[in-house]
């Protein structure tokens, strides 16, 4: 099976059904450094896989940091190789006002992202989270404004509601929505799938393989208490964390009868959901990159389909994906 890339957004770019989620160049998942993320993006420029997706809080700029320093070592082949997103609006530095949507705000941080990759302009910039002090129009002037200056391409949204999506839309042309989106959180079928296809936005599915519930090889209980995101994140926790390794088990026996890794059979099912879904998993390891990049050429049958369905069906995690915590920010509409 060839690859068909598909748009990221109406008219937008041209990208490889499967991207690298960046926040993996960071330590948020565990300790890595800037010759491991260097030689995930050397294999995805072997691979074909140009979809790249940052943002400016994954490791303090870290991961951006690390992206420019590889795009700078390769030079124009890289920077016009890849298409490039990056993220603003989430400010760890206040106590007071965690999300900032503030025009000088956003195009301070834009300029500091830019300078960190080292290029003039990325193709997509996203609002990491709603600031709802900011009114909508105020947010999307200041959006429309960084692509009249041609420091961005298009823009788009994190984590917001299909309400939120359709009125800003309805003042300038978005190009995705980024949600998490897996076999184990599946939340924007209720209503943000509809949105993008109506609207021609790319749906951009993070943590595809469910944070690695549906990976072949799960965290471990030993491995998450050094992971501060998972150790407080309700379906990594006891006894959910051991529900849902066992609760997966039949999956990733489906996935080896049918010759591949469990990763590589749950970014082919995002895919096979609808033409503008775009997961972005994140890894630190070729090995893995290589299983998840196998997605793109992966055919499932209407059979294959039901029979995943039958193993996870909707619902069936133990959990809830995020800690109350976590939820800060993320406009909940189901």
């Amino acid at each position: 099976m060839s690859v068909v890339f598909r748009n990221l957004g109406v008219n937008g770019p041209l990208v490889h059904p499967i991207g690298i989620g960046a926040m993996s160049f960071s330590d948020f998942y565990g300790a890595t450094n800037e010759a491991e993320s260097h030689a995930i993006l050397s294999a995805a420029i072997d691979a074909g896989v140009n979809h790249l997706d940052t943002a400016n809080i994954y490791g303090m700029g870290q991961s951006e940091t690390v992206i420019g320093s590889f795009l700078k070592k390769q030079g124009t082949r890289a920077q016009d190789f890849f298409t490039i997103a990056s993220k603003g609006g989430i400010d760890r530095t206040s106590t007071d006002r965690p999300f900032n949507n503030d025009g000088d705000y956003l195009r301070a941080e834009l300029d500091a992202t830019l300078t960190r990759l080292g290029v003039e302009a990325i193709d997509l910039y996203y609002i990491h989270r709603r600031d709802q002090s900011v009114p909508l129009e105020d947010l999307i002037e200041t959006l429309a404004g960084m692509i009249t200056a041609g420091k961005i391409k298009a823009f788009g949204f994190s984590e917001i509601a299909p309400t939120t999506l359709r009125a800003a839309a309805a003042l300038h042309p978005v190009a995705a929505l980024q949600s998490e989106y897996s076999l184990s959180t599946r939340g924007v079928e209720l209503g943000n799938m509809q949105a993008t296809q109506e609207l021609g936005a790319a749906m951009v599915a993070f943590s595809p393989v469910g944070r690695g519930l549906l990976t072949d090889k799960p965290h471990t209980a030993d491995l998450i208490e050094n992971m501060p995101f998972l150790k407080i994140n309700p379906r990594f926790n006891e006894p959910n964390l051991s529900a849902n390794i066992d609760a997966t088990k039949p999956f990733r026996a489906f996935a080896a009868d049918m010759g591949m890794a469990a990763s590589t059979l749950a970014c082919a099912w995002l895919l096979h959901q609808a033409d503008h879904v775009l997961p972005i998993p994140g890894t630190r390891s070729v090995d893995h990159f290589r299983e998840l990049v196998k997605a793109a050429e992966v055919a499932l049958t209407p059979s294959d389909l039901a029979e995943i369905d039958a193993i996870l069906p909707l619902g069936w995690a133990f959990g809830d994906r995020y800690s109350t915590s976590q939820w800060n920010g993320v406009e909940r509409y189901c």
